[in-house]
């Protein structure tokens, strides 16, 4: 699975698609100029179990971490591993 990453100035997502349809997608907005809200988290049934939704976190986790950003995971999911994984807590805005 290939997790691209598409964003604009206030907005952006990771996402894996295959032969054109969004398969999976994980959505967040800019809050100011260093922090970033993570708001929506959506897999198909394709995909679930996999680890699709992990691998969109971890894609936005390393965005942040080149960009100096910190994140506010609003999404239940993304909330849930930020809550259990100990290893992507320094991008995670306290």
């Amino acid at each position: 699975m290939e997790v691209q990453l598409e964003q604009n100035e206030k907005k952006g997502k990771a996402f894996i698609d295959k032969d054109g349809k969004t398969l999976a997608e994980m959505t967040f907005s800019m809050a100011g100029t260093k922090q970033l809200i993570i708001d929506h988290t959506e897999v198909s049934d394709e995909l679930r179990g996999m680890g699709a939704g992990r691998q969109l976190l971890q894609k936005i986790v390393d965005m942040a971490r080149e960009e100096s950003l910190k994140i506010i995971p609003l999404c239940p999911y993304a909330k849930s591993v930020f809550d259990k994984d100990d290893s992507i807590q320094d991008v995670l805005r306290q």
